[in-house]
């Protein structure tokens, strides 16, 4: 069973930097997009920055120039660096894959349970 699992959540100050990071396992064949969703208390989830396995990159504009997304192919893993963090970047942030577990098969999405970010003085 295909299984992902959020990290590096946690409480930072204005101006403060978090990494967080996504780690995938079970059967996993590809995985064309992968990335992170936020979701902030009374407000709807919304992309934060995904990238496909070419390397291509889309990020909400509130975070583009902050916000960094990387991934690592080999190990099916993507990590999203935050830097100058803001107390509107308050949220619940989720990891995202599309995958195909096996050739032949659709792809589907699955999430990570989620990890606290919380920017406060």
């Amino acid at each position: 069973q295909v299984q992902l699992v959020e990290s590096g959540g946690g409480l930072v100050q204005p101006g403060g930097s978090l990494a967080l990071s996504c780690a995938t396992s079970g059967s996993i064949f590809s995985i064309p997009v992968m990335g992170w969703y936020r979701q902030a208390p009374g407000k709807q989830r919304e992309l934060v920055a995904t990238m496909t396995t070419g390397g291509s990159a889309n990020y909400l504009d509130s975070v583009k120039g902050r916000f960094t997304i990387s991934r690592d192919n080999a190990l099916n893993m993507v990590f999203l660096q935050m830097n100058s963090l803001k107390p509107e970047d308050t949220a619940v942030y989720y990891c995202k894959a599309d995958i195909r577990e096996r050739l032949g098969l659709p792809v589907y999405d699955y999430w990570g349970q989620g990890t606290q970010v919380t920017v406060s003085s």
